[in-house]
């Protein structure tokens, strides 16, 4: 079922200048494929600058854009998340004070820069300038009426819903209002996206890493 719904940059003139201008920076975080398929359809120019990815999905995006893997940074293979706090132990240090990150992300439905602001938070502790630009939206899907019952149908028939964005869970409250998820069961693939599944009422809800396989097993332990 889509809760996402990925649309054009709020502010294209913006994002395409500061793409044209990506090597000033010491290195441009993507938070997601998203965000490295928004900026490379501007015709970056990004030759030198390191490219940060929070997991290897944003990773895989940056390597099919043609930017080398000694270029890119992210969490090892075998870490428990694929989060800012595990590529934060990659680049720790990376970037010294005076140093300028740009930092690509989505917008809402509103034009309004979303996203956690955790490395950015450290990285601004270390006298590191981050500028953010919005290489993509996220907005409300809009579910047809057939959607809207196979979800309901969902709720309670023993189907096993899997959330990889807390966004995703918020968006699933607003499409289905007053639903009851008491009998609903749910694998999250990071425990803030747990929260944010159990917050809405669900009867079940188990924790995965969001490698593959980690989400096979998970699923496959719910039958």
């Amino acid at each position: 079922m889509p809760l996402l719904a990925i649309g054009a940059p709020p502010d294209i003139q913006g994002l395409r200048r500061l793409a044209a201008e990506a090597d000033r920076f010491g290195a441009v975080m993507f938070v997601s494929a998203n965000a490295v398929h928004g900026f490379f359809a501007v015709d970056p120019v990004f030759e030198r600058a390191r490219a940060w990815a929070p997991g290897p999905a944003t990773r895989d995006a940056l390597l099919a854009s043609a930017v080398p893997a000694a270029r890119i940074d992210a969490p090892s293979e075998s870490a428990e998340q694929f989060d800012s706090e595990n590529l934060w132990q990659q680049v720790r240090g990376q970037l010294g004070a005076g140093g300028c990150l740009l930092l690509v992300r989505g917008a809402d439905a509103e034009g309004r820069s979303q996203g956690r602001d955790w490395l950015a938070q450290q990285l601004a502790a270390q006298g590191v300038r981050v500028q953010t630009v919005a290489a993509y939206s996220r907005e409300l899907p809009q579910w047809t009426a057939q959607e809207q019952e196979a979800a309901r149908r969902a709720a309670a028939d023993g189907s096993t819903w899997l959330f990889s964005s807390s966004e995703a869970a918020g968006n699933l409250q607003r499409l289905l209002r007053g639903q009851d998820w008491s009998r609903a069961r749910a694998i999250a693939t990071h425990p803030r996206i747990a929260a944010a599944v159990r917050a809405l009422g669900f009867g079940e809800v188990g924790e995965c890493r969001p490698a593959f396989e980690d989400v096979i097993a998970s699923i496959e332990s719910h039958r």
